[in-house]
């Protein structure tokens, strides 16, 4: 519930801090005290439109901070505020502020975290829930009735939904076949000729890569086999340089043993001539190594250049040539086989069309029970509201099924009919304000044990009512108001009488500067300010004692 609201140079309001608790809270005071900048504030900090004119007058900036505390937050506050990245711990206050510029411009803080106008729209709802003459949202608006009607039900909304989502979920599959198999069977002229031209070649995966290394070998083979050549001379034949070595090491061994020095230097001939033995060694074998018949080479390249051809043509790597040709094959199957699977897939598709349809038909019926009761709580509030010839009809109407939604097959709207013989017609459209505002009243009241918004505002829903009338509109509002939160800004002493708290919006005037206060008001200030609406600018001694028997009645 709204347990603050702190507001600072908004039009006649300088500043002010105002504190709220549980209850039935009223806010009274003389016509253009300033009633309505109260809730200008409340709705700025709901994401509300920011007008500079809010400003007040020769300052830059204003500013509306309100705080609301929960036992638990509301599921659909903590969703929005965890998709917004927003982190509130357990049992702290939700603290709103929004301000803005004289020049333009505003911002928007929850818990001192920035955010966007759009996240303060979207958790409004749950938090204050604002009912006046004119309104244009709400209770009046068909949009939402629906889902008020929905919460009285207790309706299995979110089967339907989930219902709904397996419908169209098998349906999109479905269609996604249907579109694979025709633009296959387009193609299936194309995909044979490709197939036959991949299954004739036979790619494998890393063939590219072991021909294009063989091709590298073979054309150094080819470019080296000159050098090769004339080196085969040095180990090659009687007269190469390694027989002479060999030759010498023969000549050496025989005297070696003449002299220290003769029997070194053989050794390091031996040595050479070793060495030398494994290079002709290592040459032989790389002569041999890059061999390479001229047709073999033709052959590789040839091959090569085909599997780079085809993956040019296919777009892709050579190495995806066969996983190209089984998506080929896939295709083709699934023409061959796409009847069966199409079958199938419809035969799902309906189930699942069939499954939502049950779900949202008991949805339905729970709907249309439900309004019938609805409609029957309503009425037996409207006589005491003075409005003894008007009646109240919940209609449920099946939609076409092209407009079939999550929400299920029904469209909801509350209508009235204002005098006897005369046709139902939309809440907002036929009713005056006075007569609105009562409606409103009785269906808040009907709907009222079915959960809603934290808080409730009621914005002179009694203007133009007076007497048993507006006694009756207190006694409901107290009603309302138990075990919740519920603001009214009104005009009727009886009404003000069921406040379990009293605030009195006054104007005052200094000068040129002119400010708008709120004062909670004790015990002899509410008989005062009740007195006030009861007598006028003159309060009279029986003014006075009407007031203590208001307050004392309640």
């Amino acid at each position: 519930m709204l347990t603050s609201l702190a507001i600072r140079n908004i039009v006649l309001i300088e500043a002010l801090d105002l504190s709220f608790g549980q209850g039935l809270g009223v806010l009274t005071g003389e016509t253009g005290a300033g009633k309505s900048i109260l809730l200008d504030a409340l709705g700025l900090v709901l994401g509300n439109r920011a007008d500079n004119a809010l400003v007040r007058a020769g300052e830059d900036k204003a500013s509306a901070t309100a705080t609301f505390e929960f036992t638990e937050l509301p599921p659909p506050i903590a969703e929005a505020l965890d998709e917004a990245e927003v982190d509130l711990e357990p049992g702290e206050p939700l603290i709103i502020r929004r301000s803005l510029k004289a020049d333009g411009g505003s911002k928007a803080f929850v818990n001192d975290q920035p955010v966007g106008v759009a996240l303060l729209r979207s958790i409004a709802g749950a938090l204050v829930e604002l009912h006046g003459q004119h309104d244009d949202r709400g209770l009046v608006n068909p949009r939402g009735h629906r889902a008020l009607l929905d919460r009285y039900a207790g309706g299995d909304v979110d089967a339907v939904a989930a219902a709904h989502a397996a419908w169209k979920g098998a349906e999109a599959r479905l269609v996604r076949a249907k579109a694979g198999i025709e633009q296959a069977k387009a193609d299936q002229d194309l995909l044979l000729a490709f197939l036959a031209e991949l299954t004739s070649i036979a790619p494998e995966m890393g063939e590219e890569e072991s021909l294009a290394l063989a091709r590298a070998d073979m054309q150094k083979g080819e470019k080296l086999s000159g050098d090769l050549e004339e080196l085969r001379a040095f180990w090659d034949g009687s007269d190469s340089a390694l027989a002479q070595m060999r030759s010498a090491a023969r000549r050496l061994d025989r005297i070696a043993d003449q002299h220290s020095l003769l029997a070194e230097a053989l050794a390091a001939l031996d040595r050479a001539v070793i060495e030398a033995g494994e290079a002709e060694e290592k040459l032989q074998a790389a002569a041999e190594a890059m061999q390479h018949e001229p047709a073999e080479l033709d052959r590789i390249e040839t091959r090569l250049f085909e599997l780079r051809a085809l993956a040019r043509k296919h777009n892709c790597q050579v190495d995806e040539l066969p996983e190209t040709m089984r998506s080929m094959r896939e295709q083709l199957d699934a023409i061959e086989h796409g009847e069966a699977d199409i079958a199938a897939l419809e035969k799902d598709a309906e189930a699942a069309r069939q499954a939502y349809i049950a779900q949202a038909e008991a949805l339905h019926a729970t709907r249309v029970s439900a309004g019938m009761a609805l409609d029957e709580a309503v009425a037996a509030e409207l006589v005491p509201l003075k409005l003894d010839a008007a009646r109240f009809r919940t209609a449920v109407t099946q939609l076409d099924e092209g407009r079939w939604g999550a929400h299920g097959m029904d469209s909801v709207e509350f209508l009235i009919a204002t005098n006897p013989g005369a046709d139902f017609a939309p809440l907002g459209k036929i009713a005056s304000g006075g007569e609105l505002s009562r409606f409103i009243l009785a269906l808040k009241v009907a709907l009222a044990e079915k959960g809603g918004a934290a808080t409730v505002i009621f914005d002179e829903i009694d203007r133009g009512v007076g007497g048993a009338v507006a006694s009756a509109i207190g006694e409901r509002l107290a009603r309302l108001a138990a075990g919740g939160q519920l603001l009214a800004v009104t005009h009727s002493p009886q009404v003000a009488a069921r406040g379990s708290t009293h605030y009195l919006i006054a104007k005052s005037s200094e000068g040129t500067v002119t400010r708008t206060s709120v004062a909670l008001l004790d015990a002899a200030g509410r008989q005062e300010e009740i007195a006030r609406m009861l007598s006028g600018a003159e309060i009279t001694s029986e003014a006075r004692a009407q007031a203590d028997r208001l307050l004392e009645g309640v």
